[in-house]
């Protein structure tokens, strides 16, 4: 059986939950999830505890904030009137919006926080932002790096 390493691809089926239990996201029903272990395609602590893991085990990996999205950031929280948002846009508390900054053809996701007849406090923190997460994973494969760096 092969052993998860820095390097290699690996499939992973997981499923992702606040420390209440609330499930944030799964690969349940889906393929497995691959990504290449050290190459900063996932967050740290998921990276962090696949490795090492043998294919076919399973485990359940606590992520601290810190090396999940991190500490949510105050100074991505700011209120705007209103009328800056177009009228024909239905706002409600907690449904996202995509933003579009001058320069920037990417569009930045906003979460609705609040809302007042005058004003609208968005969020563009990462919506796990300030979060610790728990993922119970499987290692359904392993592909060994080939060692060559291209």
């Amino acid at each position: 059986m092969a052993q998860a390493k820095s390097g290699d691809t690996v499939q992973v089926h997981y499923t992702g939950t606040l420390t209440d239990g609330t499930v944030f996201d799964s690969s349940e029903g889906r393929t497995p999830l691959e990504f290449q272990l050290g190459s900063g395609q996932v967050i740290r602590g998921f990276d962090e505890g696949i490795t090492g893991m043998n294919e076919g085990e399973r485990k359940t990996i606590q992520i601290p904030v810190e090396d999940a999205y991190g500490p949510a950031n105050e100074e991505m929280i700011f209120t705007l009137n209103r009328t800056d948002i177009p009228a024909d846009i239905p706002l409600e508390v907690g449904m996202t919006l995509n933003m579009h900054e001058d320069g920037n053809p990417r569009p930045i996701p906003v979460i609705v926080r609040d809302l007042t007849n005058d004003s609208v406090t968005l969020d563009a923190n990462h919506p796990l932002a300030g979060q610790d997460l728990v993922f119970d994973v499987e290692l359904v494969g392993v592909k060994p790096s080939s060692g060559i760096i291209v």
